[in-house]
């Protein structure tokens, strides 16, 4: 049977591309030149690149008696966690009370190529938590580690528990090597040690590649064409191209660290073996004995829930809780469902402890 079209249908839907388009396009150009986020925040220490950021609020909530510091991933830039007013998790924990800290990993410089994940860990994290500790005046903290930040979470709060109240992650992978996580497949055959021999640091635009290619038909096609129906709505555009700059702006990667969290963490799986040594420190994920609460989404292509839940059977804690979200990897942040459920969930959970 021959396929038949309303010929009238066809032309009208031409017709509100090309509308919608030729409206979007002011849009497009009133958007944000350059954007980092909409909550206002102090600097409270500087390092290298590294910024220690502590957000400010004007809600007359009380505050939790224990400050909380965010811990994003290196490959990222933080600001996904506060990209707009109505879809910002910093502002939704600091309704709830809680106040909130942020490590600003910055970008590698060329000189950056040798920094390790010792560097990361024991001088910046380390060095970190010390000054949040001291400007709140408390002797320890919660940690918030989100993707691969909370793998370094995970190791910081191992070597450095006494530091460490309470520890959430997010999104956050454990187990390296689960039978669905398309990235370690991915990665399993590539040579690091001549890619970073190579290039010395690794380009953002290659990792960003990467991610892009494990969902090519709608993170390189298909949300395009569906911008167009959205470009008659300001908002809707802003938030588009906000999300567009985020996905764009990866820092380079300081090969060191790199080269480790590749081969340790991805092709050898040493996390959950007890085997990654930071400097001469080995983890042991045993020495978690603080509450954990542990959050994953049920879509994520990045880091499956296998990944992240496997931590329940490698932690030395006996108060551990799973969070679920409905959503991706991105979505947890960002979404409509998880500003209502996922900030105020966390909250609480600090709060009942």
């Amino acid at each position: 049977m021959l396929f038949q079209f309303d010929s009238d249908e066809l032309v009208g839907e031409v017709k509100d591309f090309n509308e919608n388009l030729a409206l979007g396009m002011q849009n497009l150009l009133d958007t944000d030149a350059a954007y980092e986020g909409v909550t206002p925040y102090d600097v409270v220490f500087q390092q290298d690149q590294l910024r220690l950021l502590r957000y400010r609020s004007d809600d007359v909530v009380a505050r939790h008696s224990t400050p909380l510091l965010i811990v994003y991933a290196l490959v990222n830039r933080p600001y996904m966690t506060d990209l707009q007013a109505n879809r910002s998790m910093v502002r939704r924990l600091l309704e709830q009370g809680q106040d909130v800290y942020l490590i600003d990993w910055g970008y590698p410089l060329a000189t950056d190529c040798c920094l390790s994940l010792g560097d990361y860990i024991h001088a910046y994290m380390a060095t970190c938590v010390q000054a949040v500790c001291a400007d709140y005046g408390v002797d320890k903290l919660n940690i918030l580690g989100i993707c691969q930040g909370g793998a370094l979470s995970l190791c910081y709060s191992a070597l450095y528990p006494d530091t460490v109240h309470k520890l959430i992650t997010m999104v956050t992978p454990v187990d390296f090597k689960t039978a669905d996580n398309m990235l370690s497949h991915w990665v399993q055959n590539v040579d690091v040690d001549l890619l970073v021999d190579t290039l010395g640091n690794v380009p953002g635009e290659l990792l960003n590649g990467v991610f892009l290619s494990l969902k090519p038909y709608h993170l390189l096609g298909q949300k395009y064409l569906s911008l167009v129906d959205l470009m008659k709505d300001p908002q809707a555009v802003k938030h588009f191209m906000r999300m567009e700059q985020w996905i764009a702006d990866s820092p380079d990667q300081a090969g060191e660290a790199f080269r480790q969290f590749m081969q340790d963490f991805y092709q050898q799986n040493k996390l959950i073996k007890g085997e990654v040594v930071i400097d001469s420190d080995r983890v042991d994920l045993k020495q978690l004995t603080m509450p954990i609460l542990n959050v994953y989404a049920t879509q994520d292509h990045l880091v499956p829930p296998s990944a992240s839940t496997a931590l329940a059977d490698y932690v030395g804690t006996d108060d551990y809780t799973e969070l679920a979200f409905e959503g991706g990897h991105i979505g947890i942040y960002v979404s409509a469902k998880a500003q209502k459920t996922v900030p105020a969930a966390i909250a609480t959970w600090l709060s009942e402890r």
